[in-house]
């Protein structure tokens, strides 16, 4: 029913067409006519009427359908329908079905889906589309060192955490190794050498290196740090969520893609020796030269690979990006020109390797990619950006003005019991002042406090002055957006109509199956006396009673031509033929109309069996039983179409009732000017 219902208002509601230009005498907001003493706008009549006719057009003040003007005709047909849509809907509202709490959270959810674009600004959007787009062709190789910092951190620390980080890059500025000062310096773990434990064993520090990345592998700020600067340089120190980085680009090449590769892994122990590493090598050298001399590349892995999870399938690992080796792997496929290429051996912090590519995927044209990098921006960080948008959009409109010092009051009445969700507003009594203005609303202390309150749960320890900084935030951009929600009709005419259609369209399916189509299904009484009534109009036309013979094997056409000559019954015949699990003969009995099967048309209508009919690889048999003359039809035969016709006159009974229950008056000065 929920299915039926959206393709129901879809078939109300046409997106996208403008409205008309009429003549200066009237507008949209001219009253075109009363219904029951309601009255109803030019605008209104005309939204529908563009949108249930997707064909038309305006030109000046010219409604156009096909290059003609619509005539009076047209339009005339067209208000009738719609009189009828109005009246069944004023008929809803009497009954007060808009009431009802499961109408309006169905309303409701429709219009949280119809408002989102309005809270995406697509401009921003579509310029990040094209970036991601351009950026996903190439390849970056990046070092940083990490200075750790929240998000939301009180600004002397932000500022402490700058301060040092400025510093750290000055230094590099002045000639400092940038690797040297990532494994003093940095907040990033991976740069130093981590000693072996019972976790893990030894592993060797990046000194800052990251490897290669592509578009969406790093957070946003850090992408743009990276894909802004030229290769060697080092970019203006970059902020992101969990601090300051200064970012070194290493190298910069045509996009790897998504790769397939297979590996023969030979692993190399954390401690080994200079005797053992040289083993190794030469182990790796001697498998490499007798791949060169012809030797099966799966009979190598399987018997030397000590990646045993890959090597019973020839050393084929996972699809991946980029992003998800080490660089010395990733820059081994990079050479790679064709499926079937291998590398010679490569060595990474984990041992040796000889690689042989499978398949690359490079990335697509923008109409190819278009729709995918779309959907990505939605679940990225970067779409903040477009709502930051609507947000200083916002805020421009309205006039939104802001009392910082407000804020920072509840740096000193905000405890920690809020991070188990026990805080007092009784702590925020004393705070009354305003925080900020939005167009002609004033939202203050104690409304703040009461967000605090109804937001609070457990959660994770934070500095109180962060944690009221990232709150007061929130709270901003929901007040920005609930502002922003409750003005859209009154803003945007097109949403206003919009919601109008899906108010009206809900009530009008929901009453009109109430009144016409299920009481069509339910009401067997009426439906039986409706169809007593008319039975004259459900007739059947001449038909036949046939079978139809479909067979497989021609060979066998004339053995079930003297099965069927002699008398035998149709599962009889088939019982003769089909004597083995394949069933080469089929047959399909019944009654049929003319148009009803493609074979009885092409036989004359005589009592007997009819030649042979070849059909692709088959050929069919016709035998007409007998010929049956014209007949009503039974109210079974006929259900279908009989209960859609009772529908019908059931919603006719039901208009004139409305029609003289709510009279209508048209305006014919204003819908001539329509015209």
């Amino acid at each position: 029913m929920k299915c039926l219902k959206v393709n129901f208002l879809m078939s109300l509601i046409c997106f996208g067409l403008a409205m008309p230009s009429l003549h200066a005498q009237i507008n949209n907001e001219s009253t075109l006519m009363t219904i029951g003493g309601k009255n109803v706008t030019v605008g209104e009549f005309m939204s529908i009427y563009l949108k249930n006719n997707p064909k038309a057009d305006t030109l000046g003040n010219k409604v156009i359908r096909k290059g003609e003007i619509i005539n009076k005709q047209n339009l005339l047909e067209y208000l009738e329908l719609y009189i009828n849509f109005k009246l069944k809907v004023r008929e809803a509202e009497d009954l007060g079905l808009d009431t009802l709490t499961s109408f309006k959270t169905e309303l409701n959810g429709y219009r949280d889906q119809l408002a989102k674009p309005y809270f995406i600004d697509e401009p921003t959007i579509d310029k990040l589309v094209q970036e991601a787009f351009d950026r996903e062709h190439y390849d970056v190789r990046a070092s940083h060192i990490f200075v750790r910092i929240g998000p939301d951190a009180a600004p002397e620390d932000s500022l402490a955490a700058f301060n040092r980080t400025q510093m750290i890059r000055d230094r590099l500025m002045k000639g400092e190794s940038f690797e040297k000062l990532a494994v003093e310096e940095s907040d990033d773990p991976s740069a130093r050498d981590r000693e072996s434990n019972q976790q893990h064993a030894f592993i060797h520090g990046n000194h800052g290196d990251l490897g290669y990345f592509t578009v969406f592998d790093m957070v946003y700020p850090f992408e743009n740090g990276a894909y802004n600067v030229e290769v060697g340089k080092v970019a203006p120190v970059i902020r992101t969520d969990y601090g300051y980085h200064i970012i070194k680009l290493t190298d910069k090449r045509s996009a790897l893609g998504k790769v397939t590769v297979a590996h023969l892994f030979l692993m190399m122990k954390k401690d080994a020796s200079k005797e053992d590493s040289a083993l190794i090598k030469q182990r790796i050298d001697s498998i490499y030269q007798k791949l060169q001399q012809g030797s099966a590349w799966d009979t190598l892995v399987k018997q030397y690979s000590d990646d045993k999870g890959s090597a019973s399938k020839g050393g084929v690992l996972p699809k991946f990006g980029v992003n998800r080796m080490v660089p010395e792997f990733v820059d081994a496929i990079y050479k790679m020109e064709k499926p079937g290429d291998y590398s010679a051996p490569v060595q990474t912090p984990y041992g040796w390797h000889i690689i042989r590519l499978v398949e690359r995927k490079l990335p697509g044209t923008f109409p190819d990619e278009k729709a995918d990098l779309k959907q990505r921006i939605s679940k990225d960080v970067r779409h903040q950006i477009a709502v930051d948008m609507v947000y200083n959009m916002i805020k421009k409109e309205y006039n939104f003005t802001e009392f910082p010092e407000s804020k920072t009051d509840f740096y000193t009445v905000v405890t920690d019991s809020i991070f188990v969700g026990k805080w007092d507003i009784n702590e925020a009594k004393g705070l009354t002042k305003p925080l900020f203005k939005l167009g002609n609303m004033l939202f203050k202390q104690q409304d703040f406090a009461q967000y605090l309150v109804s937001k609070q749960k457990k959660s994770e320890k934070d500095k109180i002055p962060a944690f009221v900084n990232k709150s007061y935030k929130e709270y901003v951009n929901e007040s920005l957006m609930k502002w922003e929600n409750a003005h859209l009709e009154q803003k945007y005419p097109d949403f206003r109509n919009l919601m109008t259609e899906y108010r009206d369209g809900i009530l009008l399916f929901d009453l009109t199956d109430q009144k016409v189509w299920s009481k069509a299904v339910k009401d067997t009484v009426g439906l039986k006396q409706y169809y007593e009534n008319n039975k004259k109009n459900y007739v059947w036309g001449n038909r036949v009673e046939a079978s139809i013979f479909t067979l497989k094997d021609l060979k066998l056409s004339q053995k079930v031509r003297n099965f069927i000559k002699s008398g035998l019954t149709d599962d009889a015949v088939l019982k003769e033929i089909n004597t083995d699990p394949h069933k080469i003969l089929t047959v399909e009995n019944g009654k049929y109309s003319r148009k009803d099967n493609k074979f009885i048309d092409m036989v004359p209508w005589n009592i007997g069996l009819s030649n042979d009919i070849t059909s692709d690889s088959s050929v069919v048999m016709i035998n007409i039983r007998s010929l049956l003359l014209p007949a009503n039809k039974t109210l079974n035969e006929a259900r279908g179409l009989i209960t859609a016709d009772y529908q019908n006159y059931l919603e006719k009974i039901w208009i004139q009732y409305l029609r003289q229950k709510y009279p209508v008056n048209v305006k014919k000065e204003v819908f001539s000017q329509i015209k």
